[in-house]
C-alpha cells in the first residue's frame, strides 16, 4: 500500500465489564483495605501495600462510566483503537482509556469561541470519547448558486443525519459535524448546477417541479460524501427554493406571460372546436346553405366572440353582405 494512501477505520463493537459489580468489587476493596490499616495486629511491612491498594482502587473507580440510550463509547488505548461499547447503561473500563479524540474536538471548538464564534458553546462534545447515535438535523443556510442554465437562484435544504461508524466518525475525518456541514452545502451546490430552475425541455428534471426526484438525487449524493465519515443520511429535502432578487421580478412577468400564452393557446383551440362544430352542425341539418364568402364572415363573428375578453354587443344588420 502507498504511504500516501489514508486507511480506512471500521467499527468493533465490544462489551464492558458491568459497572455495579465493578463498584461493588472496588468499594469492597477499600473499605477491607482501610480497615486492614487500622487493626493492629497486621504487620507494618504490609501496610504500604495497603495503602497502595487502596490509591489503586479509588483509581480504577474513575473508569466507570454511563451510557444513555443512542450513546456510543470509543475505546483508545495509548493511541490503539480497541473498540466501541453501544450497549447503554452503568459501565466500567480501563481508566487508562484516554479521551484525546475529545480533547482535540473541544479545543478546535475553544479556538472557534476565540475567533468570536460563540454558538460553538451549543456543540460541545459529551465527554470521555461519548459519541452520540441520534439522529441530527442540519437546517443550511440559504445558498445563493447558478443553476443549469446560468440563472442565479436561492437554495436551501435540511438534512437529517446520524453517526453509523464510529471508528471512521472518530479517526477518518476531522471532525465529523463540521464535516457533514461542509459536504451538505458542497453537494446542495453542485445539485443546483445540475437541474434547471423550471421551464426544462420536455421530460427534464427540473428544481421546481420535480421536488421528490430532485431530494432524492441530493440524498444519494450526500451518503456518497459522507460514507467517508461513518455518517449515513436518514433524508434530505429542499426547504426553500427561489430566484435570486436581482432577476425575481423579471422572471415572474416571464412567467405571467408564459401563463397567459398558454391560457391564449387553450382558448384558440376551443374556439376553433366550437366554430368547426357549429359549421358542422349548420351544415348536416340543413340549416342555411352558405357560401365561401359567409362562411369567412361567420367564423370571423364566432372568433371574435369566443376569444374576445370584453363583453359581446350584437349588431343588427339591415342589409346584406353584398351591399
Amino acid at each position: 500500500m502507498s504511504a500516501n494512501q489514508k486507511s480506512v477505520n471500521h467499527e468493533r463493537t465490544v462489551d464492558a465489564l458491568n459497572g455495579w459489580v465493578m463498584v461493588t468489587v472496588l468499594l469492597a476493596v477499600i473499605i477491607a483495605a482501610i480497615a486492614a490499616l487500622g487493626a493492629e495486629l497486621v504487620p507494618n511491612g504490609v501496610k504500604p501495600l495497603l495503602a497502595v491498594t487502596v490509591a489503586l482502587s479509588a483509581f480504577l473507580l474513575s473508569g466507570l462510566f454511563t451510557l444513555q440510550p443512542n450513546e456510543a463509547r470509543v475505546l483508545v488505548l495509548f493511541g490503539n483503537y480497541h473498540g466501541t461499547v453501544r450497549t447503554a447503561g452503568f459501565h466500567w473500563a480501563n481508566p487508562l482509556y484516554s479521551n484525546g479524540a475529545e480533547r482535540g474536538l473541544w479545543h478546535r471548538k475553544l479556538q472557534k469561541i476565540g475567533n468570536h464564534d460563540l454558538p460553538a458553546l451549543a456543540h460541545r462534545p459529551l465527554g470521555r470519547n461519548k459519541i452520540s447515535l441520534r439522529a441530527r438535523t442540519l437546517n443550511g443556510q440559504r445558498l445563493k448558486v447558478n443553476d443549469r442554465r446560468g440563472n442565479p437562484i436561492e437554495i436551501a435544504a435540511v438534512v437529517v443525519w446520524k453517526v453509523q461508524d464510529t471508528a471512521q466518525a472518530v479517526f477518518d475525518v476531522d471532525d465529523y459535524a463540521d464535516y457533514v456541514h461542509t459536504q451538505s452545502e458542497s453537494a446542495l451546490r453542485h445539485l443546483a448546477s445540475q437541474y434547471s430552475y423550471d421551464n426544462g425541455e420536455e421530460r427534464e428534471i427540473t428544481l421546481r417541479s420535480n421536488v421528490e426526484e430532485v431530494s432524492q438525487a441530493l440524498r444519494m449524493e450526500l451518503e456518497e460524501r459522507l460514507a467517508k465519515a461513518g455518517v449515513s443520511v436518514d433524508e434530505a429535502r429542499l426547504t426553500h427554493l427561489a430566484y435570486a432578487p436581482e432577476i425575481a421580478q423579471a422572471m415572474l412577468r416571464r412567467q405571467q406571460a408564459e401563463a397567459v400564452i398558454a391560457a391564449r393557446e387553450k382558448l384558440v383551440h376551443g374556439a376553433v372546436s366550437m366554430v368547426s362544430m357549429a359549421l358542422t352542425e349548420l351544415a348536416e341539418k340543413d340549416v342555411v346553405h352558405l357560401d365561401d364568402e359567409r362562411r369567412a364572415a361567420m367564423v370571423s363573428n364566432l372568433m371574435v366572440v369566443l376569444c374576445g375578453e370584453s363583453e359581446v354587443h350584437p349588431v343588427v344588420n339591415a342589409g346584406t353582405l353584398y351591399n
